[in-house]
């Protein structure tokens, strides 16, 4: 009889552990699947990622193109007029050309680089007048008078 109960109670264990499985088993396949909630809709539109700040280019500064053959030639004969350059002018920037720029930029007193600048073409006679000068100043408007046209224009009193 002893072993009896131990028996109804092992039977009654497992009836409850089958039951409570089953239930779980049961409610788990009346429940919808785990879904993520959605997002509440919003009006606006998604955002979008920050716009960068617009690149400023900066304008490059105009690069001086080399002398024409001519331009050359020119300036050889101008720096032959001056006694700086012997030889035939040949339209190339050489050594000998070169070196009598240097020459005369000496002589004139112009920082001797040899190379073509405003001022050495303006001493040779071949650049603009204004080149190597500081921009234009504006000029003052003149100071509007204090008498009146009719006052300027009539005749002094004599006095006695």
């Amino acid at each position: 009889m002893r072993r009896n109960w131990r028996w109804r109670i092992g039977v009654v264990l497992a009836a409850l552990v089958a039951g409570c499985m089953l239930a779980y088993t049961a409610s788990a396949q009346t429940k919808a699947p785990a879904v993520q909630p959605k997002k509440p809709a919003t009006t606006t539109a998604p955002k979008a990622a920050p716009k960068k700040a617009p690149v400023r280019r900066v304008a490059r500064p105009r690069v001086q193109t080399a002398p024409t053959r001519d331009r050359i030639i020119e300036i050889q004969r101008a720096l032959a007029r001056e006694g700086f350059y012997s030889g035939t002018p040949s339209g190339k920037w050489d050594a000998a050309t070169s070196q009598s720029m240097r020459n005369f930029q000496i002589s004139k007193g112009l920082t001797p680089t040899g190379k073509l600048g405003a001022k050495s073409l303006q001493s040779l006679g071949l650049g603009s007048q204004v080149a190597g000068v500081g921009a234009p100043m504006a000029m003052a408007a003149p100071r509007p008078s204090l008498l009146s046209e009719t006052e300027l224009n009539e005749p002094e009193p004599n006095e006695p």
